[in-house]
């Protein structure tokens, strides 16, 4: 009974993080889904420059997203420790990480946005309504990284649910702007492609501000950021895999980007409708990676291991049950998804494949963001995963893309379908990993 009721009580503390945080992914991921669904009925062109004017962002959101998991190992150990002095330095020190990848970002968009652009198409029409969603995105970037690092530790503080609230008010803000801005109604201008951008930045605004608001009312932060060189090596042995690993798995699925639009048009639409309800399927999952990181983490700073191993098996058993029921409800919905476009039939064909083809190997793909990206990271010892992670993309991924898609010129759902058996490739590696238990690591 006792054993029972501590399972239950695993679970619903899981939930009480994946939730929140699988809900608020969903919104954040609803912000691309609009934005390609309205602008989807301006035709393949307009999807296609949001898709390629996206790419910027694309890498933004993964190294980003890096920074913040890495303030979460630590936040989340330290608070295991009860070491407020380290959390706020955690805090401190990521955030001012992350203001410079975001103001770099920034810059680059707004210099070489056509540069930016024409890497993945030879389409002059779609260059050129990419290149002004570039710009205006641009200053999406510096908003998004500072709210990604203050919800980190909203969520340690065992409050998910007021990220979620936040993304809800900026989900709202963003559809509504983007109906009147993308198609010009009560009286504001038609800017089409521009208009879903400045959609997003107003939006993005709006949920920093939020963000501030709900932080200082149960954080307590101080810029504090004294690290001797023993702690300054530690953080760099987290920080850089990590970033160095997500930055180079962008790249190679921007290469992916780059082979489907050489492939043609159609080809790079059809891949482009269909991102955002991956992005929605995976954000649906990505609260049970962050709370194996959270909850993890703090067995971990606890020096309970054995917990910590056990805890990962239930959170693994939670995610692949999850994928498998969500690849199914996909499976059957994908051509009511697709029908909502107004693009050509080749163009609705190919997107029904590929969502087929993406809800077979969703569940492989769920199991890598959860191992992976939650639990062995959640040890601080960020480099294994770096390794699994470019060994799958530039050893698999990117060269049978590469033979595929532009040397046998194979349809592109097949094309898909053997470049992502990189996902095997990882799936194998990390489950040896998990089993060797050298991940598990206390921060000191």
């Amino acid at each position: 009974m006792a054993e029972g009721s501590a399972e239950e009580s695993f679970f619903l503390k899981s939930m009480r993080i994946a939730v929140p945080v699988a809900l608020q992914s969903m919104l954040q991921s609803s912000f691309s889904m609009v934005d390609q669904i309205m602008v989807g009925q301006l035709g393949k062109t307009s999807i296609a420059a949001v898709e390629v004017g996206g790419k910027p962002g694309f890498v933004f959101t993964f190294v980003s997203g890096a920074i913040a998991t890495v303030t979460g190992i630590m936040v989340s150990q330290y608070m295991g420790k009860k070491d407020d002095e380290k959390v706020n330095v955690s805090m401190t020190v990521n955030m001012l990480v992350m203001m410079v990848i975001s103001l770099l970002t920034a810059m680059t968009c707004l210099l070489i946005p056509s540069v930016l652009t024409s890497i993945f198409t030879n389409d002059a029409a779609v260059i050129e309504a990419g290149v002004s969603y570039v710009r205006i995105v641009s200053l999406v970037y510096p908003l998004s990284g500072i709210a990604s690092i203050l919800a980190v530790q909203i969520r340690c503080k065992d409050h998910s649910e007021y990220p979620l609230y936040i993304s809800a008010v900026a989900a709202v803000i963003n559809t509504v702007l983007n109906f009147i801005l993308i198609f010009g109604h009560f009286g504001a201008p038609l800017l089409g492609v521009k208009g879903a951008a400045l959609a997003s930045v107003v939006s993005q605004a709006v949920n920093l501000l939020l963000m501030i608001c709900f932080y200082k009312k149960i954080c307590r932060f101080r810029f504090y950021i004294k690290m001797n060189a023993e702690e300054l090596k530690q953080y760099a042995a987290m920080l850089l895999p990590i970033v160095f690993n997500e930055f180079m798995w962008t790249v190679g699925q921007n290469v992916n980007t780059f082979i489907y639009g050489h492939m043609g048009t159609d080809e790079l639409a059809a891949m482009s409708l269909t991102g955002p309800v991956q992005g929605l399927f995976i954000g649906a999952l990505s609260g049970i990676a962050q709370a194996a990181g959270i909850l993890i983490g703090k067995r971990l700073g606890e020096h309970e291991y054995d917990k910590a191993y056990e805890e990962s098996k239930k959170l693994c058993l939670y995610g692949f049950i999850g994928a498998v029921l969500l690849s199914a409800i996909l499976l059957m919905v994908r051509n009511i998804y697709v029908g909502l476009f107004k693009v050509d039939v080749n163009v609705v064909s190919i997107g029904v494949l590929l969502l087929l083809t993406f809800g077979i190997l969703a569940p492989v793909k769920v199991m890598n963001m959860i191992l992976g990206g939650g639990i062995i990271r959640s040890g601080g010892r960020t480099k294994y995963i770096m390794i699994i992670d470019v060994l799958g993309t530039w050893l698999v991924g990117v060269p049978l893309g590469l033979f595929t898609g532009l040397y046998l010129r194979m349809p592109i759902v097949w094309v898909y379908f053997i470049l992502s058996q990189e996902e095997l490739l990882r799936i194998i590696i990390t489950v040896f990993m998990f089993r060797s238990r050298k991940w598990m690591n206390t921060i000191e």
